[in-house]
């Protein structure tokens, strides 16, 4: 009996010991499995990230040697193009004054000029924009004793910046809309908290570079000013909304208690912003300015630069909105000529030079399109990259500038033909092509 059971003691222990043995086994092989599938979703993704690294270095070489595009942005040019911007700087400054130091002499110029422009009182000039808005509603909080800021979800500062304005600046964002169009002058008034200032981005470019109605933009600066708080413009883009609105850019401005303006998102210029306003705003500031690091030792290139975009982009803006219009009316019917199933220029009449294009595809087959196109045919129609929205859904940028001007509506309809015939498979699932 004691054989027996030392036998089944021993037939037990063995299966016991067994089964931890085949269980760790299994176990290694289930965990071999999946890290073989981790590594192979790391590879393709890898994979994926280097293809689209390529296809953007593609296009933006097509950008720089094609013979025709929409607009050709100075910032992609070589080092060389980009020194010539300044070639025309004795046209716009004396180059036998000294250069600025901290803030002074062309520094000064180009800040007197800005605020001529927008007809403010002063103006100061910083790096970034970033940096000056930051600085301009932490100021207004201060005056207002409400660190609370009214905006758009969609808002720069809110998509672009990394929340600078509650991390950095300590102010509390309050989203009056999430809705992808311009604010209300009745979603001002039923904002439930109160703010010390409403931020109006104008135009909205995450919204498709939208611009409410000149009537609706008063609706709203008034509704603000009911809740007793100032209005904040973030104007990047405010050189090329004249159009839309029927009105000189001093005008616009005045609606406003300050107002911040880029000098390269338009103008083409290096880069470098400013913030106009009240005397008194201004000057503070500038002290927070220093105090943010935008105290810097010399500013010229960037200043000449900005001087330059002023003297030769600013005055062209409004025929850039007006061929934008052209050119967006064309996409559209080359796009139901080419057999695309679905097409959205939003808006379909752009309040600016730059708008949305919308299409029905995966964004790699359409940036593969695009820059096929561009390498095949030496026409660019789509400079900008492609943002997927949804399975099977993409957007992109369409900007016109002085290279746009070129562009007959019947040109803009040949590229749109050049480019849906690159779409090959790329077309959804159970949706027919159509013959071209």
């Amino acid at each position: 009996m004691s054989d027996t059971a030392d036998t089944a003691d021993d037939g037990s222990t063995t299966a016991r010991n067994r089964k931890p043995a085949e269980a760790a086994a299994e176990g290694a092989g289930a965990a071999t499995e999946e890290e073989r599938t981790a590594t192979d979703q790391e590879e393709r993704a890898a994979s994926d990230e280097e293809r689209r690294a390529a296809l953007r270095e593609r296009r933006r070489a097509a950008c720089r040697s094609v013979r025709r595009v929409l607009a050709r942005p100075g910032y992609l040019g070589t080092l060389r193009e980009r020194l010539a911007l300044l070639e025309r700087a004795g046209e716009v400054y004396d180059l036998d004054e000294r250069g600025d130091l901290y803030g002074d002499g062309v520094v000064e110029a180009l800040e007197r000029k800005i605020a001529g422009l927008l007809g403010t009182e002063a103006a100061a000039f910083f790096p970034t924009g970033t940096m000056a808005q930051q600085v301009a509603l932490r100021c207004w909080a201060g005056r207002t004793g409400n660190p609370a800021v009214a905006l758009h979800a969609l808002a720069h500062p809110e998509v672009h910046e990394r929340h600078a304005l509650s991390q950095v600046t300590g102010l509390r964002p309050l989203h009056v809309t999430t809705e992808p169009r311009p604010t209300t002058a009745r979603e001002v008034r039923e904002l439930p908290e109160p703010f010390g200032a409403l931020m109006l981005e104008l135009p909205l470019r995450d919204a498709g570079f939208l611009l409410p109605t000149w009537e609706e933009l008063c609706a709203v600066v008034e509704a603000a000013r009911e809740r007793d708080a100032v209005v904040h413009v973030d104007g990047a883009r405010l050189w090329e909304t004249t159009v839309h609105f029927g009105r000189p850019l001093d005008e616009i401005a005045a609606l406003a208690d300050s107002v911040y303006v880029s000098f390269y998102k338009s103008l083409g210029g290096y880069g470098g912003a400013a913030l106009a306003g009240p005397s008194t705003l201004v000057d503070e500031a500038k002290t927070w300015r220093h105090r943010y690091g935008g105290q810097v030792f010399q500013q010229f290139p960037t200043v000449l630069a900005a001087l330059v975009g002023l003297e030769r982009e600013l005055p062209r803006l409004p025929d850039y909105v007006r061929h934008a219009r052209v050119v967006a009316a064309a996409l559209r019917e080359g796009l139901a000529a080419a057999g695309v199933p679905w097409a959205r220029v939003h808006p379909e009449v752009p309040h600016t030079h730059e708008f949305q294009l919308w299409l029905p595809y995966d964004a790699d087959v359409l940036a593969e399109a695009a820059v096929r196109t561009a390498e095949e045919t030496g026409t660019l129609l789509f400079a900008h990259a492609w943002d997927p929205k949804g399975p099977g859904l993409a957007c992109t940028e369409v900007s016109v500038q002085a290279a746009g001007l070129e562009w007959t509506a019947d040109d803009v309809r040949a590229a749109v033909g050049d480019f849906a015939a690159r779409l090959g498979d790329g077309f959804p699932e159970g949706v027919p092509r159509q013959v071209r």
